[in-house]
């Protein structure tokens, strides 16, 4: 059986084809967006790396949702769980909202990313209770934050 770590390790490496020149190469979202048709008025790179970042606060807030439950003081994580689960919640609506950019509705994706940084701040701050005790709240808090501060930089740029 993969350990977690391992399992991410092997995805990451995992390649999806092959190019004309016969290399291994990979598609992701980033390569995607630059392709896109419709190019946004927002940077690029600050639309994939508040994508980017949604993506990896929602797996990290789920992993430590989840290592909250197996641990033995549940009724002390109990709010933890649930902050964990609906910043997730929030990260994986935002990252598919920024990522469609045909016809945005700058209003919507704007509301979205000001929830989403809220729950972030308010799911590190939950996990920053917990991080002396557990490894596992101290990185999604960490997480959280990155997250956070790409949706900031966003709105930023958004206006």
């Amino acid at each position: 059986m993969l350990r977690f770590g391992a399992l991410i390790a092997h995805t990451r490496d995992t390649t999806f084809g092959k190019n004309g020149g016969g290399r291994e190469a990979s598609v992701t979202f980033h390569e995607i967006i630059n392709l896109h048709p419709h190019p946004s008025d927002v940077e690029r790179n600050l639309l994939v790396r508040c994508i980017a970042e949604c993506l990896d606060c929602a797996a990290s807030c789920t992993a430590c949702a989840d290592a909250c439950l197996g641990e033995s003081e549940l009724a002390e994580l109990r709010g933890c769980v649930r902050l964990n689960l609906d910043c997730a919640d929030a990260c994986e609506a935002t990252g598919r909202i920024v990522t469609r950019q045909t016809s945005p509705d700058l209003r919507l994706i704007k509301a979205t990313v000001e929830a989403c940084s809220t729950a972030c701040r308010a799911c590190a701050e939950e996990c920053d209770r917990h991080a002396a005790h557990h490894e596992h709240c101290r990185v999604c808090a960490a997480v959280c934050r990155r997250c956070k501060q790409a949706c900031d930089d966003l709105l930023l740029a958004i206006g």
